[in-house]
C-alpha cells in the first residue's frame, strides 16, 4: 500500500467520527475529503498535507482549526509519521518517519513491481484506440489516439485489470467506394504493381479532391449568401447600438460577440469552399477530370452500395486492396512498438447491422422519419440516424453493433474510446442509445483529446497544406535523435547510434504527446521534444543512462546489490526527498486512472528525474563517507533508474544503457 493510501486509510475513521451523521456510506463526501490528502507542494511543510478540515468546517459550522485539532487528536499515526502539525487556517502537515519510508524502499528493491500493488477487484476493460481508415496512409492526427490509448492500456494492465485492446479499423464504407471508383477510372497499373499502397493513396486523394470540388461548387453560392446576410445583420446591429442606452449596450455586447463568432465561422467555411474549388480550377488536368465526371459523388456512392451488396467485382477489388493497406499500417505500428489484441474493423460488423436496426424497431425504440430509421434520444435536439432512406447504414449503426459484440463476447465492464474531441456529440448520442438498448451497467467513456498544432497555431500540416504523414514524422524524429546522439558521444558504434536514434526519436515523439494534458491542443516541435533538458523523454532516458554509467564505473553487480539490500542510511535531506519521491510512483499511477491522463505519470517521472539529478549533484556515490552510505546511495540510484524505466515502459517508451 502506498504512503498516500495508508494515510487516507488512517484518516478515514477520524473524519467519520468528526462528521458523524453528516455523511453516510453512500455519500461521496468522504471520498472527496480523503482526496484532499495530497503530497505536499513544498517540502518545508512536510511530505503530505491534509486540507480537508476547511471543507469539514463548512459541514459542521465550526472553525477549520478546531476541526483539524479534532482530527489530529483522533489520528493514529505514531508508527508512520514523525510529526503531525496544524498550520494556517487548518492545514495538517505530515512528515513521514524515515524508518517507515526506508522499509518500504527496501521492500521495493526486491519487488519487480516496485511496491505498486494490484487492484483488489479487477475490471474488464476494452480500450478502443488508433482506428485509422486503412484506405489511406496514417498521418499526424493518428499519433494522439495511438499513443494515449496504448499507454492507458499498459497502465490498466499493470495495476491488474483485464484489458482487451481493439483497433477498430475503418476498412469498409465510402472510402473504399472512392478507391474502387478511382481504380476503375484513373489507376496507373505500373505504379499499382510496383507500389500498390502509394497508388491507392493517390487514387483516394484524387477522388476526394474531385468530390470536394463538386460539392463546394454546389454549396458556395448559399454559403456566400449566408455570410453576406450575417454581415448585413452586423451592420444593422451597429446602427441600432449607437442609439441604445447604457443597459442595452451591455446586453448588446454579448449579442455582438455571438454574431461575430458566427461570421468568423462562416468566413472560414466560405474560404474552405473557395480553396477546394481553386485546387481543381487552377489545375487543367484535374479540371478536365472533374468535367468528365460531373456525377462523381453519386458514382462513388453507387460503388459503395455495390460493395455493401457483395457485388463480386467490388468485393474482389476490396479483398485485393485490403491486405496491402493493412501491411502498410502494420509497418507503422511495428516502428511505434504498438500491438493490439484485436483489429476488428467495420467490415467485421457489416452483417450485424440490419439486426441492430431490427432490434431497435422491434422494441419500439426506433421509428421512421422522412424515410430514415432514427433514434429520438432524450436531451438531444436531433435524432441519431441508424439507417438511411436508401437502406445504407452509418457509423452510428456500426458503433452500436460493436458495443453489443464487446458486451456479449468479451463481457466488458468498461469500454474506453480514445477518440478526437470533435466526436464528442457522436459519443454522447451513442452512449445514450446504448443505455436505451439496456446497457445501463456497462461503463462507456469517451477519452477525448485535442489537436496537434503547428507553429502557426493551426492543425499541423506540410508547407503544401497536406496533412503530415506519420511515417515521415517518425523518420524525421529518428534522424534528429541520431544527430543529437553523434554530437553527444562521437565514439558510439553504428549499432549503438541506430538503437539510440530509434529509441530516443520514437520515445521523444510519443512523450511529446503524452506529456500534454490530453484534452488540450499542443504545438509540435522536434527541438523541444528531443531536448536534453526539460520535461522530455530524452531527459528521462539520459538519467537512466547516467545511473547505468555509475554502476558500470563502480563495477556494481545489480543483482547482488538488490539481494543484499537490508538497510538504508540517509545523510542528507536530498537523499530522503529522492526516497520519498520514488515511493510515490504508485500514487502517480493511481492518479492517471482517475481521468485517464497519462501526462500525470509524465509529470511524476520528470519530478523524479529532477530530484535524482539534485541528489547526483550533491551526493557523491564513489566518495561517500562510509560504505553503508555508499550502498544506500547505490540503492537509491538503482531504484530511481528502475522507476524511470518502468514508468517509461508504461508509456510505451524504451531506454538505452548509454547515450
Amino acid at each position: 500500500m502506498s504512503l498516500l493510501k495508508e494515510l487516507q486509510l488512517r484518516f478515514s475513521p477520524a473524519i467519520k467520527k468528526a462528521v458523524g451523521n453528516k455523511i453516510d456510506a453512500e455519500d461521496s463526501t468522504l471520498n472527496d475529503l480523503l482526496a484532499m490528502i495530497r503530497p505536499a507542494q513544498d517540502s518545508r511543510f512536510g511530505d503530505y498535507q491534509a486540507n480537508c478540515a476547511m471543507k469539514m468546517a463548512g459541514l459542521l459550522g465550526i472553525p477549520a482549526a478546531q476541526v483539524a485539532q479534532q482530527l489530529v487528536t483522533e489520528l493514529c499515526l505514531d508508527d508512520l509519521c514523525q510529526s503531525v502539525e496544524i498550520a494556517g487556517p487548518g492545514f495538517i502537515n505530515l512528515r513521514m518517519r524515515d524508518i517507515a519510508c526506508q522499509q518500504r524502499l527496501l521492500n521495493s528493491v526486491v519487488d519487480p513491481r516496485l511496491g505498486v500493488p494490484v487492484v483488489s477487484i479487477p475490471r474488464r476493460f476494452v480500450v478502443d484506440y488508433s482506428s485509422p481508415n486503412v484506405a489511406k496512409p496514417m498521418h499526424v492526427g493518428h499519433i494522439r489516439s495511438t499513443v494515449i490509448g496504448d499507454a492507458i492500456a499498459k497502465i490498466l494492465r499493470f495495476v491488474g485489470h483485464h484489458v482487451i485492446t481493439d483497433n477498430h479499423l475503418g476498412d469498409w464504407g465510402t472510402q473504399f467506394g472512392m478507391i474502387i471508383f478511382g481504380y476503375k477510372h484513373f489507376v496507373n497499373l505500373d505504379d499499382y504493381r510496383s507500389n500498390p499502397v502509394g497508388e491507392l493513396a493517390r487514387l483516394y486523394k484524387l477522388v476526394r479532391k474531385l468530390m470536394d470540388y463538386q460539392s463546394a461548387q454546389q454549396e458556395i453560392a448559399a454559403a456566400t449568401e449566408q455570410l453576406q446576410q450575417q454581415l448585413a445583420d452586423l451592420e444593422k446591429f451597429n446602427r441600432l447600438e449607437k442609439s441604445a442606452d447604457k443597459a442595452k449596450k451591455k446586453q448588446r455586447a454579448k449579442e455582438r460577440a455571438v454574431l461575430n463568432n458566427k461570421i468568423a465561422d462562416q468566413q472560414q467555411r466560405v474560404a474552405e469552399l473557395q480553396n477546394k474549388i481553386q485546387a481543381v480550377a487552377n489545375d487543367s488536368e484535374l479540371l478536365e477530370l472533374a468535367n468528365q465526371h460531373p456525377q462523381i459523388r453519386n458514382q462513388v456512392l453507387q460503388e459503395t452500395s455495390l460493395l455493401h451488396a457483395d457485388d463480386p467485382t467490388n468485393m474482389k477489388l476490396w479483398h485485393e486492396f485490403l491486405p496491402h493497406c493493412r501491411q502498410d499500417i502494420q509497418r507503422i505500428y511495428q516502428r511505434l512498438g504498438i500491438e493490439f489484441d484485436h483489429e476488428l474493423g467495420e467490415s467485421f460488423f457489416h452483417q450485424m447491422l440490419q439486426d441492430v436496426v431490427d432490434d431497435f424497431e422491434a422494441k419500439g425504440l426506433a421509428r421512421e422519419s422522412e424515410g430514415a430509421i432514427c433514434l429520438f434520444l432524450e436531451g438531444f435536439d436531433t435524432p441519431m440516424i441508424i439507417q438511411k432512406k436508401d437502406g445504407a447504414f452509418l457509423y452510428s449503426t456500426t458503433d452500436l453493433a460493436t458495443i453489443e459484440y464487446r458486451a456479449d463476447s468479451w463481457d466488458a465492464d468498461t469500454i474506453l474510446y480514445v477518440v478526437d474531441h470533435r466526436q464528442h456529440e457522436h459519443f454522447e448520442k451513442l452512449f445514450a442509445a446504448a443505455r436505451l438498448k439496456g446497457h445501463q451497467e456497462l461503463e462507456l467513456v469517451h477519452v477525448s483529446f485535442g489537436t496537434v498544432l503547428g507553429d502557426d497555431g493551426k492543425p499541423y500540416k506540410t508547407r503544401s497544406g497536406d496533412t503530415v504523414g506519420l511515417e515521415g514524422l517518425l523518420d524525421e524524429a529518428e534522424r534528429k535523435a541520431g544527430e543529437i546522439a553523434r554530437q553527444q558521444n562521437p565514439n558510439l558504434s553504428q549499432d549503438q547510434q541506430q538503437l539510440i536514434s530509434r529509441t530516443v526519436g520514437i520515445g521523444g515523439l510519443k512523450y511529446a504527446d503524452l506529456s500534454q494534458n490530453r484534452v488540450s491542443d499542443y504545438k509540435f516541435s522536434y527541438d523541444k521534444m528531443l531536448a536534453l533538458k526539460g520535461n522530455t523523454s530524452t531527459y528521462l532516458q539520459y538519467s537512466f543512462a547516467r545511473v547505468q554509467g555509475i554502476l558500470r564505473k563502480l563495477e556494481v553487480d545489480k543483482e547482488q546489490l538488490r539481494s543484499h539490500a537490508d538497510q538504508l542510511f540517509w545523510e542528507s535531506e536530498i537523499e530522503r526527498s529522492l526516497g520519498i519521491k520514488i515511493l510515490q510512483f504508485g500514487e502517480a499511477i493511481d492518479e492517471v486512472l482517475i481521468e485517464y491522463k497519462p501526462n500525470v505519470l509524465c509529470n511524476y517521472l520528470f519530478e523524479l528525474t529532477q530530484t535524482f539529478f539534485r541528489f547526483y549533484d550533491q551526493c557523491s556515490v564513489k566518495d561517500a563517507p562510509s560504505e553503508q552510505i555508499k550502498q544506500s546511495r547505490l540503492i537509491l540510484c538503482d531504484l530511481s533508474a528502475r522507476t524511470i524505466e518502468t514508468g517509461l515502459g508504461l508509456l510505451g517508451i524504451g531506454v538505452v544503457e548509454q547515450m
